[in-house]
């Protein structure tokens, strides 16, 4: 949960301070996806049903940095950052969908929750995040 807030927060503040001309749209589903994905996992623990809602802020958030990597217009190593944390997020929604949703079949490999498989895969994943955030903050700095 706090890691999910620090790093949407982060996110966050980059849509908000960096995107070229997001407008109003962009950081209000950031917005909205930073304060409801720790909050409901955080409620979720107690009551499993309400997980499903998490893909309420992980929509928003795919959306929102879908659109900023669309609009941004410099070329570069910042919108190859913008489109890692792209990826990186969606990446996150398909194993959350996958994983807790078990909308596919799950390899009896990747079925235990700490399984190197399942290792690898949210490495990745916060992989293409940290490394698309680092992009476009050593672009902004210089």
């Amino acid at each position: 949960m706090a890691v999910s807030a620090i790093a949407l927060g982060l996110i966050t503040l980059f849509v908000a301070t960096v995107a070229d001309d997001p407008g109003w749209f962009p950081p209000t589903l950031m917005a909205g996806g930073w304060v409801l994905m720790p909050t409901i996992l955080a409620y979720s623990l107690r009551r499993p049903g309400l997980r499903y809602l998490l893909a309420v802020p992980a929509g928003a958030v795919s959306a929102a940095l879908v659109l900023v990597s669309v609009r941004f217009a410099d070329p570069g190593w910042a919108t190859a950052g913008w489109w890692m944390m792209t990826a990186g997020v969606l990446m996150g929604g398909s194993l959350g969908m996958w994983f807790w949703y078990r909308l596919a079949p799950i390899p009896k490999a990747l079925d235990r929750p700490f399984s190197p498989g399942r290792w690898v895969l949210v490495a990745t994943h916060i992989s293409l995040i940290s490394v698309g955030w680092l992009l476009v903050l050593f672009s902004v700095v210089g």
